[in-house]
């Protein structure tokens, strides 16, 4: 089954947010629905991100885990941008949708 990662991209907390909190509520949505591999949270030119990677069957499931994900993220906090991608091999190559 293919591994798939959503990476959020995380601006402005919503009022009475605690920021440890946000990971946390991306990985729940995508596990109700997928198997969850992985998650992480970091800071890439000044921008935190949130990522999840989990597997799917394809990529529309994934697609629509990553639009989950970021419906549960959104009352957190702004979501700035959202980006889906599929390993192949040792590489992460964009998913369209």
């Amino acid at each position: 089954m293919p591994s798939y990662r959503a990476v959020l991209a995380v601006g402005r907390l919503a009022p009475g947010t605690d920021p440890a909190t946000v990971l946390p509520a991306a990985v729940a949505a995508a596990r109700a629905v997928v198997e969850v591999e992985a998650w992480d949270v970091g800071v890439v030119r000044g921008e935190a991100r949130a990522t999840v990677r989990y597997v799917a069957d394809d990529d529309d499931l994934a697609l629509g885990v990553a639009r989950r994900v970021r419906a549960h993220v959104a009352p957190l906090a702004d979501v700035v941008s959202l980006d889906v991608s599929r390993r192949y091999g040792p590489r992460w190559y964009g998913v369209r949708g």
